[in-house]
């Protein structure tokens, strides 16, 4: 494990985006909101591979899941999640995880709109909230993260 922050923690704004954390991983909300509520889980194991994450990692990813799911659907009132592993940009284990919608949520004064429901998430379509919507958009998911 490291306590010392990635270059893809820092690039999806760590600390100031966390959201929550265990032994093996970090949540963050991500800078770029894909839909309302979306994050990325990064492994703080020093890790490029999947297959490299220890079994007590894999076991403490279960148990952020578990936890993530039921917090989103209480803040959002997601219908789907999607999880994507895409390392190409930033190699170290992580994958975004995006609520899926009909339609859009909003927070802030600002809409979030599902622009891919029913299909694939579209990324290049997301948001990107100002510092004050976005310190908005983490205080929502830490206030129904089930340790706050």
């Amino acid at each position: 494990m490291t306590d010392a922050p990635t270059a893809t923690m820092t690039k999806f704004g760590y600390p100031e985006t966390l959201v929550a954390e265990t032994e093996h991983w970090r949540l963050l909300a991500r800078p770029e909101q894909v839909t309302l509520g979306s994050m990325v889980l990064i492994c703080r194991e020093p890790v490029t591979a999947f297959s490299d994450v220890s079994a007590a990692g894999f076991a403490d990813m279960g148990r952020v899941i578990g936890k993530l799911e039921p917090m989103l659907r209480n803040a959002v009132k997601y219908e789907k999640v999607n999880y994507l592993m895409l390392m190409m940009v930033d190699p170290d284990v992580h994958c975004h995880v995006i609520p899926r919608y009909a339609g859009s949520r909003s927070l802030s004064g600002m809409d979030f709109p599902d622009a891919g429901w029913p299909g694939p998430p579209v990324l290049g379509q997301g948001r990107n909230p100002d510092a004050d919507v976005m310190q908005d958009i983490v205080n929502m998911l830490r206030d129904h993260w089930p340790d706050a």
